[in-house]
C-alpha cells in the first residue's frame, strides 16, 4: 500500500477514534444508560474454544414479533447499525474453572481463547461461558454489575463433518441482484417477515444429524455486519433452520482498511480458520451463484483436497455467462475428485448428499415435503390479512409470512 493511502487511513481512523471517544464521554456525563454484553455463538475442540462478543449499550431491541409494522422493523434497523459501542472495555470470562480477562477493540468488540483443562459432558455439545463487565474507560459514575452467559459449541468426536455455509441467498433470501428488494429485505422486514429458501431448515437439520445421528457442526459465513446478529438468530428459531456459530464482519474503520476487508478475503480467511481449527473433520461447502461462493470455495478445495466432500451452488438467476464460469469451475474441481454441483433449488443438493451418503432416505422425504409446503403461495385472504401488505404485493412480490 502506497504511502498516502497509509497516512489516510491512519488518519481517518483516528478521526473515527476520537469520535467515538468523545460522543462516550458526553454521553456517560449526561446519561446513565444502560451497558450490556452482546455474546455470539462461540465453538470449540477439544483443546480450545473460541467465543466472541461486544459491549455495547442497551438499545432495548425486543425480538421481532409477526405483527411488527414496516416502522417498528426501520426503527430497529436504525438502532441496530447506529449502534454505541464501548470501546476498550474489560472483559471476564469464566469456562469451567478457568478465568480468562481481556481488554475489547476500539469497536467494543472481544474474543475469548480459552484452553480446556478438564473433561466435558461428552453428551453435551452447547456449554456455558459467564461473561462479566469489569470497567471501561472514561467511567464517570458507580458501574452497577453488567453479567451474561454466552455459549460455545464443541462438536463431538463422533461427528462425521461439518458444514460452512454463505447466509444470503443461499439460506435467507435477500435479492443482492436487486437492490431496491434488497433494500427492502434488509431495512422493513424481521425475523418473521424475510424468507428461507424452500427446504433449507430441513436439509440442514438432516447435515446436522448426519447418517448416524450424531451432532455434525453448521458454521455459517457471511459478509453481513455483526449488528444484525440478534436479527438473523431470531430468523433461524422463527424457521426452524438450526442454529450454529455465525462469522459476520465488523463495519469499522482500522488503521489498515477502510470498512474492513473485502468479501472475498473475509470469507476465505474464516473458512480456513475453521478448518485449521477442526484438522480431522471433512467438511462440506454451501453457497450460491450470485457474488463469489464459487470462487472461494475453489480456492479452498485446492488448499485442502482431502478435506470437502462436497460444494453445493445455488443457481440465483444467474446470467448465462455466470452459470458457464461456475461450471468452468466445476469441470477443474472435478480433476482432483471434488464435486461442485450448480443446483436449482435444495432437492437438487439434497439428492447429492444422499448419494454421498451424508443423509438418510427419510431425511430426503422430509425435504421434499418442506420444499412443498413452503413454495405454496399465500391464500389471498391470507396476504390481505397480513398487516405489511399493500394492494400491488399481491401481485408483484412474495407475499411477506
Amino acid at each position: 500500500m502506497t504511502n498516502w493511502k497509509n497516512i489516510f487511513l491512519e488518519f481517518t481512523s483516528d478521526v473515527e477514534n476520537h469520535f467515538d471517544n468523545l460522543k462516550n464521554q458526553i454521553s456517560h456525563l449526561l446519561h446513565r444508560h444502560p451497558l450490556m454484553i452482546q455474546p455470539y455463538l462461540g465453538y470449540g475442540n477439544d483443546q480450545h474454544i473460541y467465543l466472541r462478543g461486544r459491549v455495547l449499550k442497551d438499545k432495548g431491541i425486543e425480538s421481532a414479533k409477526d405483527n411488527d409494522t414496516l416502522w417498528q422493523n426501520l426503527i430497529n434497523t436504525y438502532k441496530r447499525y447506529e449502534s454505541d459501542e464501548i470501546p476498550h472495555a474489560i472483559v471476564r470470562a469464566k469456562f469451567g474453572d478457568h478465568t480468562a480477562q481481556l481488554t475489547a477493540d476500539e469497536e467494543g468488540m472481544f474474543l475469548f481463547e480459552i484452553p480446556i483443562t478438564a473433561p466435558l459432558d461428552p453428551n453435551t455439545f452447547m456449554h456455558p461461558v459467564t461473561l462479566e463487565l469489569i470497567d471501561f474507560p472514561h467511567r464517570h459514575h458507580d458501574m452497577p454489575q453488567v453479567q451474561t452467559v454466552g455459549h460455545v459449541i464443541i462438536p463431538p468426536s463422533n461427528a462425521q463433518f461439518g458444514v460452512i455455509s454463505d447466509l444470503d441467498d443461499t439460506v435467507v433470501q435477500t435479492d443482492v441482484l436487486n437492490l431496491l428488494k434488497l433494500a427492502r429485505n434488509t431495512f422493513l422486514r424481521n425475523a418473521h417477515t424475510r424468507l428461507p429458501f424452500e427446504g433449507v431448515a430441513a436439509f440442514y437439520t438432516a447435515l446436522r444429524a448426519g447418517t448416524n445421528n450424531t451432532y455434525n457442526p453448521i458454521f455459517y459465513v457471511s459478509s453481513s455486519p455483526w449488528n444484525i446478529y440478534d436479527l438473523i438468530i431470531d430468523f433461524f428459531q422463527v424457521r426452524g433452520i438450526p442454529i450454529g456459530p455465525l462469522m459476520l464482519k465488523n463495519l469499522g474503520i482500522s488503521p489498515t482498511q477502510f470498512i474492513d476487508s473485502g468479501h472475498h478475503a473475509h470469507k476465505f480467511k474464516l473458512i480456513t480458520t475453521i478448518l485449521k481449527h477442526y484438522p480431522k473433520l471433512p467438511f462440506v461447502l454451501i453457497g450460491d451463484s450470485t457474488q463469489h461462493d464459487p470462487e472461494i470455495y475453489d480456492e479452498i478445495a485446492r488448499l485442502y483436497p482431502q478435506r470437502i466432500k462436497a460444494i453445493y451452488i445455488r443457481s440465483v438467476n444467474p446470467h448465462p455467462e455466470r452459470a458457464r464460469e461456475i461450471l468452468r469451475i466445476a469441470d477443474s474441481l472435478k480433476t482432483i475428485g471434488i464435486d461442485l454441483l450448480l443446483v436449482p433449488d435444495t432437492v437438487g443438493a439434497a439428492e447429492d448428499a444422499l448419494l454421498k451418503g451424508m443423509i438418510t432416505e427419510e431425511a430426503i422425504m422430509q425435504i421434499r415435503v418442506e420444499r412443498t409446503e413452503d413454495q405454496k403461495p399465500a391464500e389471498k385472504i391470507e396476504q390481505l390479512l397480513n398487516p405489511h401488505a399493500t394492494e400491488q404485493d399481491l401481485y408483484d412480490d412474495p407475499p411477506l409470512a
